[in-house]
């Protein structure tokens, strides 16, 4: 025990890390800063999940077009705990994402981006948006069909850009098509790129709240003054602050401890996510999804009007990206109070309410083809032989079941057909089948006339059991 003590005091000696940090943790903050206040540092604990988790990866993990997939299968396969690994470095990005998106939430309705803390907000805007690619680069980085689909997909939406955007575009991909070097240079993105920039921006970020210190909970009638805000709070610190640790530090480490057992826990029960089919870029039958805290952007490329692709898909993240950016320069005083700012607390609600319908739309994915549906069977159909059976089995085999449901089975990227029968006339099913309409394409010179007949006879059953 003597020896240790005497090692410490060598070791504090010749670096006085001590007494350079000690004063940082005892730094006076204001009373009254409850569990609000704990998803910042929860972000950062999860951030050292995902460096721990990414640097123990990155030992096995191949950075080969060839040899990638294989590496995570025998990660989450055979290696030793790999599955386990593999899960935390998957639900640790979920944990990150959702506690600086609350943390971002929390810090908007306090006001907390008000003068003097201009700068912690914009630092904070460059890492959500660090934390966002670090997301996308490591789905990608799994190599499977949905990642070969989200690089095209990030590099059609950068070739968009007027001027730059051929470059950016190749710039993402490493080249003219996608291949061995789209991959190395995701690689080193995810793992070199960006984890440095968001080391440089976290370590500024903390610079920035030790040196203005932390925003005091809001109270209605106090607004934020430029010219008296610095004294006041000054005044308030001396009179009623309280030292960081371990007064509030306590419910950081406490709810950061919960994050860490919480994402080994679900690592553990659930797993990391299956990988995709391996990857295939001429595989049209591909239906790529991203994770799900991507799903909400997925269905706003997959709805937006013709015409419209090219403002939206470039101008929608510029001009989110914008009023970010803008938020504390023309609101950087006034009222903080969320009681005396309810249009704030109105424009979260509708942002998350529009997030969670496009989310809740994008599960659905109403606009893919369903290329797992089951063929009808024969009591589907309602028939074993005849004009009518025959009519099923065309519907099975030129895979209009993909697309339309009929009693519970099929896609629901068209109408559903149930009760077609009622709807439209023998005619008007054979104009719709040989013209098609809208997505559907036309099936004209595809069926024989005795096909298109038996066809046309197995839709007209389709109908209510009371209909005539």
């Amino acid at each position: 025990m003597e020896s240790l003590k005497c090692a410490l005091q060598w070791f504090e000696d010749r670096t006085g890390l001590v007494r350079a940090i000690l004063p940082i943790m005892r730094h006076p903050v204001p009373p009254g800063s409850a569990w609000f206040y704990v998803f910042g540092s929860a972000t950062l604990f999860a951030f050292m999940i995902q460096v721990v988790t990414g640097v123990t990866l990155a030992f096995i993990y191949v950075p080969s077009s060839s040899e990638a997939y294989e590496s995570l299968q025998y990660i989450t396969h055979d290696a030793t705990l790999g599955n386990v690994l593999r899960g935390m470095h998957n639900w640790g990005a979920s944990a990150m994402i959702l506690l600086v998106g609350i943390h971002m939430i929390r810090v908007y309705l306090m006001a907390a981006y008000k003068y003097p803390r201009e700068m912690n907000w914009l630092t904070g805007v460059v890492l959500l948006a660090l934390t966002i690619v670090m997301g996308f680069t490591g789905q990608i980085m799994r190599w499977d069909q949905t990642a070969i689909w989200s690089a095209v997909v990030a590099a059609e939406q950068a070739g968009r850009v007027p001027f730059i955007g051929d470059f950016i575009a190749r710039f993402i991909l490493g080249g003219e098509t996608l291949g061995g070097a789209t991959l190395s240079r995701i690689f080193a993105y995810h793992v070199f790129v960006i984890p440095g920039l968001l080391f440089i921006f976290i370590g500024f970020h903390l610079y920035l709240i030790i040196q203005h210190g932390i925003s005091e909970p809001p109270k209605a009638g106090d607004p934020v003054d430029p010219k008296t805000y610095r004294e006041k709070y000054e005044t308030m610190i001396k009179r009623e602050g309280v030292p960081f640790w371990p007064d509030a530090m306590w419910r950081d480490m406490i709810f950061g401890f919960t994050v860490i057992v919480a994402i080994l826990l679900i690592a553990i029960i659930f797993g990391p996510p299956a990988l995709d089919s391996p990857p295939d870029p001429a595989n049209l039958d591909a239906l790529p999804a991203p994770d799900w805290y991507f799903i909400f952007y997925f269905s706003v490329l997959a709805l937006i009007p013709r015409g419209l692709e090219q403002y939206i898909m470039v101008g929608g993240p510029l001009l989110a990206g914008l009023i970010l950016i803008l938020l504390p320069f023309f609101s950087n005083r006034g009222e903080r109070s969320p009681l005396r700012r309810p249009w704030a607390f109105a424009i979260v609600v509708l942002a998350l309410m529009s997030i969670g319908a496009l989310w809740m739309i994008g599960i659905k994915s109403p606009w893919s083809p369903h290329f797992e549906a089951k063929p009808l069977t024969a009591k589907i159909i309602g028939a074993s032989s005849g004009p009518i059976f025959k009519g099923g089995q065309h519907f099975n085999d030129h895979a209009c079941l993909y697309c339309h449901k009929i009693s519970g089975h099929g896609g629901i990227r068209g109408p559903d057909l149930t009760y077609i029968g009622d709807r439209l006339s023998d005619d008007e099913l054979t104009w719709r089948i040989m013209n098609g309409g809208l997505n559907m394409p036309g099936f004209g010179g595809t069926f024989t006339n005795e096909q298109l007949a038996d066809l046309v006879a197995f839709l007209k059953t389709r109908r209510h059991k009371n209909s005539n």
